[in-house]
């Protein structure tokens, strides 16, 4: 409460939890309540966190009619209240997740899943160091063909992309300003920010930190943070991972390395090829990537990102120094020794997404899984296993993938496979433009 006493001028509050889409399902609540919600909670069905990408129920979930649509109490996390400033009257954030009325967790919460990984690396002696980047679109949205939305300064639009310019970050440097106060004012970490390659498209780096649910809960604010400004400004940002068919996709890569509680980075061996442990790691992430892609392509649009020659992954492969793999070893001083996973979209959950790297991670390191050699060149060129390469053979390598189930509840794998069963068989009755229409706000 002392946060809300500091800034008496916040009258509302939206209390919030993550569903398995990553989408903020919550409540609005009077201020002058916080202390009970603090204190006590609220309740949710538990269905709730299990709805498709339309809000609705799914179809003969046991969750619903069967047992009677029960309620799971919601409890703050650690974030405690944070301001939401791209509303137009000063307003707070509480951010959930859901435990069963006697205090266990609940299966079916993706944070909840998060925190059972990071419990496995606490129990081994190990802890995750995280960062995320996120590619976004600043989109004009108000007519029939998306576009670049005119600069707030010169009021011209940008007709092509243009990588690492300056010109185009300035063009939007009033919405940049103001984003990165946000950020400020959120305890959201963000660094760098760069153009892209598609026109209006750009990138901005969360700083990396040893706290995997913090590093999730960032990327989840973020989002939310950026769609909101964006709309102050009269535009839209979406992390849609591919709103245009003839530009780049929006990619949400993920750099890890893991210390010892001691501080030491195991993946540091002084020089450049890194550990056993780091191949180990690699190993583990390269095997559960099949199953994986469900968490990475969760959406029929993500598709459309992952195909050869379009600055996404398609193969399963690893090397150092080289932005064509699905697994990057970047370049660094040995004390910052990490891996780069590089093939989820900008419209992942990314309490799953963080979940499904460090999980299949961990278990290359317990099994001491040698990957396959390291490539060189191209990755587009070479002879290696791919991906899913459609929506239903990613949701069929899920439901069958060890990993995935040696990972997550099996209470979550259900309702994620039923959820994306029931929008795979509704998205055939939308057109192009429908789609669109449904992915741009909403991832």
């Amino acid at each position: 409460m002392d946060w809300l006493r500091e800034h008496p001028e916040v009258k509302t509050i939206r209390i919030a939890a993550a569903d398995l889409n990553g989408v903020a399902r919550g409540k609005r609540v009077p201020a002058r309540f916080a202390e009970k919600v603090l204190t006590e909670g609220t309740k949710f069905p538990y269905s709730v966190l299990n709805l498709d990408i339309w809000g609705e129920d799914i179809e003969d979930s046991p969750l619903v009619f069967e047992s009677g649509d029960p309620d799971g109490i919601l409890l703050p996390t650690e974030r405690g209240f944070l301001p939401m400033p791209w509303l137009d009257a000063p307003t707070a954030l509480l951010p959930l997740w859901m435990f069963h009325p006697d205090g266990r967790p609940y299966d079916g919460d993706p944070r909840q899943a998060l925190a059972q990984v990071v419990a496995r690396y606490d129990a081994a002696g190990l802890v995750p160091v995280v960062a995320t980047e996120l590619e976004f679109y600043l989109i004009d949205d108000s007519g029939r063909t998306l576009r670049v939305p005119p600069s707030p300064r010169s009021g011209k639009r940008r007709t092509g992309g243009e990588v690492l310019s300056l010109r185009a970050l300035d063009a939007f440097d009033q919405f940049f300003s103001a984003l990165y106060d946000a950020c400020e004012s959120m305890d959201i970490p963000a660094d760098t920010a760069i153009s892209e390659a598609g026109p209006g498209q750009f990138e901005i780096n969360l700083m990396h930190q040893a706290d995997p649910l913090k590093a999730a809960d960032d990327t989840w604010l973020f989002k939310m943070l950026v769609k909101g400004v964006a709309r102050q400004y009269g535009f839209a940002a979406s992390f849609m991972a591919k709103p245009y068919d003839m530009w780049s996709g929006n990619g949400m890569h993920m750099h890890f390395s893991i210390l010892t509680k001691q501080g030491k980075n195991i993946f540091d061996n002084g020089g450049d090829e890194g550990t056993e442990a780091l191949r180990h790691a690699v190993g583990g992430c390269l095997r559960a990537m099949p199953g994986s892609t469900l968490l990475f392509a969760p959406h029929e649009n993500s598709y459309d990102r992952l195909v050869p020659n379009a600055h996404a992954p398609t193969g399963i492969g690893w090397a150092y120094e080289n932005r064509t793999a699905a697994i990057r070893i970047p370049s660094s001083g040995p004390k910052a020794r990490r891996i780069e996973h590089r093939v989820a979209g900008g419209d992942v959950n990314p309490y799953l997404t963080v979940a499904a790297i460090l999980g299949a991670a961990l278990n290359g390191i317990e099994e001491k899984l040698e990957p396959p050699a390291a490539f060189q060149g191209n990755a587009y060129d070479q002879k290696l296993a791919q991906l899913p390469g459609t929506w239903q053979e990613a949701i069929d390598a899920f439901a069958d993938c060890p990993d995935i189930k040696r990972i997550f509840p099996d209470h979550l794998i259900e309702n994620y496979l039923m959820t994306k069963r029931q929008e795979l068989h509704y998205m055939a009755e939308l057109s192009d433009e429908e789609t669109v229409e449904l992915y741009l706000d909403t991832v």
